[in-house]
């Protein structure tokens, strides 16, 4: 019989502790985690971004929500390095909020007018996201393990393990203040 692959736990939230192989987060719902580290565990960067960073051929990621005309909502944009593209590609539910979803791929178009239209391209299809102004961008830069340290805000995903510890699977960290909006 196969095994059930367990889908990753998302965690957002402020690092309050980090040592050689472990960090603690106290999660935006108030739960306090401890989350061991990988040696390979890989973290990223975020900083803030302009909408004028998003263009034709940008590979980005984009929480939303579905809108009754069937275009997307964008809650929050992520700009993915070039060295990134590919990340995630594809269209699949996402737990930001209540029926909000995930799409990531590379940016067909680029609309201006009342607000914006990114037509965002992935193997498979492709999405019409209406981003407002006052939606969040940021950017994915490499990072390391310098990027953790108390009061840090994060977003990673982390892997149940048999003993019901936690391991991230991968970690972005804000830069400078920056808090990670996906």
């Amino acid at each position: 019989m196969a095994q059930a692959v367990a889908k990753p736990l998302g965690v957002r939230g402020t690092i309050t502790a980090v040592d050689a192989d472990s960090l603690k987060v106290h999660t935006n719902r108030g739960e306090d985690l401890s989350i061991h580290l990988g040696k390979d565990t890989p973290v990223r960067g975020v900083t803030l971004a302009q909408v004028s960073d998003v263009k034709a051929g940008s590979y980005i990621g984009t929480a939303a929500t579905p809108q009754p005309d069937g275009t997307l909502k964008a809650l929050e944009i992520h700009v993915f390095p070039p060295e990134m593209a590919g990340t995630g590609d594809g269209h699949r539910p996402w737990d930001l909020e209540k029926n909000s979803t995930m799409t990531n791929g590379s940016v067909g178009s680029v609309v201006a007018g009342a607000g914006r239209t990114f037509t965002v391209q992935y193997k498979g299809g492709e999405k019409k996201v209406v981003v407002p102004d006052d939606v969040p961008i940021v950017n994915l830069v490499p990072g390391d393990r310098s990027l953790l340290a108390p009061g840090v805000k994060v977003v990673l995903f982390a892997k149940k393990e048999a003993d019901a510890s936690l391991t991230a699977l991968a970690i972005s960290a804000g830069k400078n203040g920056v808090t990670p909006p996906m």
